[in-house]
C-alpha cells in the first residue's frame, strides 16, 4: 500500500495564523489529508494572498519540508524532506501544530495549528477556505516591522513616505479588509488545478 492510500480517508481543519502581528491576521482551511506539502503551501498563498515569489518551506515533525539544499549534509542538518511528495497524513499523524516560513527575507512566519480531524468527505474539494481575518501584508515590504513603518506612513499625511505609500498601495487599502468569498473560490480553484500539476493561481 503506497502511502497515498495509507494515509486517504480523512480531512484536517487547520488555522493559519501570522507570527508576530497584532491584530491577528489568520486562515482557517479544511484539507484533505493526502495533500502533499506543496499543495499545501499553494492552498496557504492563496488563503493568504501571498503572490508566491518567493522562497518557502515547513517546519513539522522535527523536520524541514521543502526542497532540499547541498547546505543541509555541509552543516549537519536533515535533507529536507521533498514537498511534492510527502503528503500531510504521513508527516502529521501524531502532531498538533507545525509552521511554515515565506520569503527567507522578510522572514513571515506562520503557525499553523491542527483544529480537528475529519472523517473523508468525497463530496467536497480537496482544500476549502472556511473563515479568516485580516488583510495580507503587501510582498516585499520588509517583515512585520517594515509592515508596521508601512502603516504608520499610510495613517500620518505628514510623514515623508506618505505619499509614495499611498501610490504602491492605492488609497483604498485596508489592512483589517478580508474578502472570504473570493479567497475561498481561489483556494477551491488550486486545489482543482493541483491535480493536474499547475503550480500557481494568479
Amino acid at each position: 500500500m503506497n502511502a497515498t492510500a495509507k494515509n486517504a480517508g480523512g480531512r484536517l481543519r487547520l488555522k493559519i495564523n501570522l507570527d508576530y502581528w497584532e491584530p491577528s491576521i489568520w486562515r482557517r482551511v479544511e484539507v484533505d489529508k493526502d495533500l502533499t506539502f506543496a499543495e499545501l503551501h499553494r492552498v496557504i498563498q492563496v488563503a493568504m494572498g501571498w503572490g508566491d515569489d518567493h522562497l518557502h518551506e515547513f517546519r513539522a515533525a522535527g523536520r524541514v519540508v521543502g526542497n532540499s539544499s547541498l547546505d543541509d549534509d555541509m552543516f549537519g542538518g536533515q535533507p529536507a524532506l521533498p514537498e511534492d511528495t510527502t503528503t500531510l497524513g504521513e508527516l502529521l499523524a501524531r502532531q498538533r501544530k507545525f509552521r511554515y516560513w515565506y520569503d527567507f527575507g522578510d522572514d513571515w512566519w506562520h503557525s499553523i495549528a491542527i483544529e480537528a480531524r475529519l472523517p473523508a468527505d468525497p463530496a467536497a474539494p480537496r482544500a476549502v477556505l472556511v473563515a479568516g481575518e485580516g488583510a495580507c501584508p503587501p510582498e516585499n515590504c520588509g517583515g512585520v516591522y517594515g509592515y508596521a513603518n508601512l502603516l504608520d506612513a499610510l495613517k500620518d499625511p505628514e510623514h515623508e513616505d506618505h505619499e509614495e505609500m499611498r501610490e504602491w498601495l492605492g488609497d483604498d487599502f485596508d489592512p483589517n479588509a478580508f474578502d472570504l468569498a473570493a479567497h475561498a473560490e481561489r483556494v477551491t480553484l488550486v486545489a482543482q488545478r493541483s491535480r493536474t500539476g499547475l503550480s500557481r493561481v494568479k
